[in-house]
């Protein structure tokens, strides 16, 4: 009887250190959670899903009889800016009260990003061996607390949902690269295509027929010769948009022959809020229009240099920060990007915590987690360093750096608005801290790094064409 009793308490040991193990990481999650809730209120400012009023009055508008594009918000000069399938998309939230449609939107945001980050993290925490909703349920609130985030889901906004559309399509690319590992065990043929990433190219389409600047991950795709990718995006684009005519007609030639064109619909170049070189140099100048020429020559000398660092990362098998600095490079040139378009940092901020993480496991000569064993059956190591303390200590304070400055949004308390008040009230450190965002996109875009073979998105269609040809031979 003791005997029994002795085996009976070794097995429930085990699964009382689970469960306050779990009870732990819950209570980790709830604080983190809560310190996010107060930095939002430290750092943030007054949120009514201002945006949302917008986009929700102009469908309520359109719903009653009315053009989508005659509408303009009450005490404003702010209408729908959008494409006509973005309105069609908006549209069922006309049957919703605005702080509804508002909380909806939130919501799906904050999965969408949940889901997001659970991708982004899935071979970080698969490499390092930690739990995958421990970590997500972690890096979810501290991503919704930086300036970004909590700017979308305040104003109402639908920068995290594209963000998650034009992450699928990486998440689709780097499945396609594995195939063979997950689609043909797969139970049904929707499984089977999902993990086949045959439809990647499909969430980027989507996303520049609702706004414009995603336009950019085409041409990546295609500088890249992901061929089939490229042209899936842009039939996507192509398709929803042509079915957009066939369905709203009116407001879609308005669109694209009057709307599209009036750049003052949006505000003025040089507020705060424009984080985009054009913003930088439209308050550099101390003007409220961006000098044109000197934004064009810069423009292209950035564009030319993210999207050569992008492709460089993907061939060295990093399509994650390729992705990312295709991001932060749309962010940089497009004329106006608010705060609340810096999605593209989240995946930044990863990027270099990992960098990080590995420069410095492999300076302790750590085992290489997910390698075969060598010859002698013992796993391969990392050749140490012997000034291991250093090693991937900028890459680290970088990322935190990163992180504090998008979580403090050092731009508004040094906001100035034309003519009233001079960009250069506050001297330099006040001109500085308004562009703030804005030089750490540029630095981004010219010093971001990638991790060789992290993430690949082609190196199985090579093993493939490397096989077939020695089959041949």
């Amino acid at each position: 009887m003791p005997t029994s009793v002795g085996r009976r308490t070794n097995r429930l040991a085990p699964t009382s250190r689970v469960d306050r193990r779990t009870v732990v990481r819950l209570g980790v999650v709830a604080t983190v959670s809560y310190v996010a809730w107060l930095a939002i209120s430290a750092f943030g400012r007054p949120y009514n899903f201002f945006d949302m009023k917008i986009y929700h009055g102009a469908v309520v508008w359109w719903a009653s009889g009315n053009e989508l594009y005659d509408f303009v918000a009450p005490s404003t000069t702010l209408g729908f800016t959008y494409p006509p399938f973005a309105g069609l998309v908006m549209l069922p939230m006309s049957w919703l009260p605005v702080d509804g449609a508002g909380f909806v939107n939130a919501l799906a945001s904050i999965g969408a990003l949940a889901v997001v980050l659970a991708a982004l993290l899935r071979p970080i925490v698969d490499r390092l061996g930690w739990p995958l909703w421990f970590t997500v349920g972690i890096a979810t609130p501290l991503a919704v607390a930086i300036e970004p985030s909590r700017e979308t889901l305040g104003y109402g906004q639908v920068n995290l949902l594209l963000f998650a559309l034009i992450m699928a399509d990486m998440v689709g690319l780097r499945w396609r690269a594995k195939r063979g590992t997950h689609h043909e065990t797969a139970d049904s043929p929707l499984a089977r295509f999902v993990y086949s990433g045959a439809w990647a190219g499909v969430g980027i389409g989507l996303a520049t027929a609702v706004k414009l600047t995603p336009a950019l991950f085409v041409a990546y795709l295609m500088l890249t010769r992901q061929w089939r990718a490229a042209l899936t995006a842009v039939g996507t684009t192509i398709g929803v948009t042509i079915a957009s005519f066939g369905v709203v007609g009116e407001e879609s030639r308005a669109y694209f022959t009057s709307v599209l064109w009036q750049t003052e619909r949006v505000g003025a170049a040089d507020m705060t809020a424009n984080q985009s070189l054009a913003g930088l140099l439209a308050r550099l100048y101390d003007s409220i229009e961006t000098p044109g020429l000197l934004w064009l020559a810069f423009s292209v000398l950035l564009l030319a240099l993210g999207l050569s660092r992008a492709i460089s990362a993907r061939a060295d098998g990093d399509e994650l920060t390729a992705f990312t600095l295709v991001g932060l490079t749309a962010n940089v040139i497009s004329p106006i990007s608010w705060s609340h378009h810096l999605i593209w940092v989240i995946p930044a901020i990863i990027v270099l915590a990992d960098a990080a993480v590995r420069r410095r496991d492999a300076s302790r000569g750590l085992p290489l987690r997910g390698s075969g064993p060598s010859a002698n059956g013992v796993p391969a190591l990392r050749p140490p360093i012997w000034y291991p303390t250093l090693t991937g200590l900028r890459h680290g304070a970088g990322a935190l750096g990163l992180y504090l400055l998008f979580l403090i949004s050092p731009i508004w308390p040094y906001e100035h608005q034309l003519p009233e008040v001079s960009h250069y009230q506050d001297g330099l450190f006040g001109a500085l801290m308004e562009n703030s965002l804005a030089i750490a996109l540029i630095v981004l875009v010219a010093a971001l790094p990638w991790r060789p073979g992290a993430e690949p998105a082609f190196y199985h269609d090579r093993l493939s064409r490397a096989a077939a040809l020695a089959a041949r031979r």
